[in-house]
């Protein structure tokens, strides 16, 4: 889950390339619901997404008996 759709093309074909499969979602509602219905194996997750953000998809997800023992790593890209 990430707004920056270059990043999240980037690390897209980086996984594809390695033989992982790949959901994307551009906002935490999004990104709720494709975990929901796919139950990934992992989910790399930004801090700041527009809507709700990142560290509340986070909670849902652990209050979620169908998601929360999906792992989840937290991602964030620091502009200058």
């Amino acid at each position: 889950m990430d707004d920056d759709e270059g990043l999240q093309k980037t690390l897209q074909q980086i996984l594809l390339t390695n033989g992982y499969s790949v959901l994307t979602a551009t906002t935490g509602e999004k990104g709720l619901q494709v975990a929901k219905l796919q139950k990934p194996d992992l989910i790399l997750l930004d801090v700041i997404l527009p809507g709700i953000k990142g560290r509340e998809v986070c909670v849902k997800l652990k209050d979620d008996p169908v998601t929360i023992n999906i792992p989840v790593i937290f991602s964030s890209m620091i502009s200058k």
